[in-house]
């Protein structure tokens, strides 16, 4: 019985590397950084990012799904669905009081996600998600997060910190990490987009980014760990968001990292939805869920 059982489980790992297969240790990083509009972008000051973007692929017209309203976008980051396949229409959605179930689900109910994805696929994943706005985490299933923290009062700096630790920690491990910060949002809805405090808010978190990308340099950890920059949706100056326009609807979107091609602005079509496919490739995964809907921009891979 001991040989049977070491044979299939040898046949599971085997299964599971033709799946995803993909040479190395894959790392992704994504900092979501929630409310980003494009004008911001460009009006602020952000050296770090500068200094991170510069080596990849930049979009400055990415498209929101709509409505381009946080919850929406952010599940349809990271499951490569539309609001017509997740389901999640607005920012009150919950598994058990929504309007129309997922097109798919997993056993729980909920749209399978890039994490869902990485654990059935990529042996000894690891994936961290930290998060400071409370229902954020509705959409996902908190079983394929092997870490999650929450952070109160939109402060980001305790979760930088650990999500920092944790890819230290599973430095040999396959890792997927989301930190995201709200605070740039609702200083566009306290004080209006594009106000001084607005971009005070952009240039802040700069800071922290670029403290977290030191300290990962000095591991020797940045030249392996693919980053990807992606928000929810823009803001106008009168009435905010969850409209459609230009302001709203187009949105910052940036990837750097092995693999990806260096000073290049992305002038093909992007979307939101893209986002959970490319972090699929770059982990080597085969088998994508048939109710995604998200590409890979051609042009963003070293060929």
């Amino acid at each position: 019985m001991k040989i049977i059982a070491r044979i299939v489980l040898i046949l599971v790992l085997l299964i599971s590397f033709s799946r995803c297969k993909k040479q190395g240790t894959p790392r992704v990083v994504i900092i979501g950084i929630d409310g980003l509009s494009v004008e911001g972008f460009e009006k602020s000051k952000h050296p770090n990012l500068d200094q991170l973007i510069k080596d990849g692929v930049l979009s400055l017209n990415t498209r929101t799904v709509m409505p381009s309203v946080t919850l929406p976008n952010w599940t349809s980051h990271l499951t490569s669905g539309g609001p017509e396949q997740h389901g999640v229409t607005s920012n009150g959605w919950k598994l058990d009081k929504h309007g129309f179930d997922p097109i798919e689900q997993d056993k729980d109910g909920y749209y399978p996600s890039i994490f869902k994805i990485l654990k059935e696929q990529v042996p000894s994943v690891k994936t961290g998600y930290y998060y400071n706005w409370g229902n954020l985490i509705n959409s996902m299933n908190k079983e394929y997060l092997d870490e999650y923290s929450f952070e109160e009062n939109d402060k980001y700096t305790s979760n930088y910190q650990k999500s920092y630790d944790f890819i230290v920690e599973n430095r040999m491990n396959p890792t997927l990490v989301f930190l995201y910060s709200v605070h740039v949002d609702h200083a566009g809805h306290n004080y209006k987009w594009m106000s001084p405090e607005y971009i005070v808010s952009i240039e802040e978190i700069d800071v922290e980014i670029g403290k977290f990308i030191k300290k990962l340099k000095g591991d020797n950890l940045y030249e392996s760990t693919n980053f990807l920059l992606i928000t929810d949706h823009g803001g106008t100056r009168t009435s905010g968001h969850g409209g459609l326009s230009k302001e709203e609807m187009e949105v910052p979107w940036a990837i750097t990292g092995p693999g990806i091609v260096k000073g290049k602005v992305l002038l093909e079509p992007n979307s939101n939805a893209n986002t959970a496919r490319v972090i699929a490739e770059i982990f080597g995964c085969k088998e994508i869920p048939t109710s995604w809907i998200g590409n890979i921009p051609s042009s963003i891979f070293e060929k």
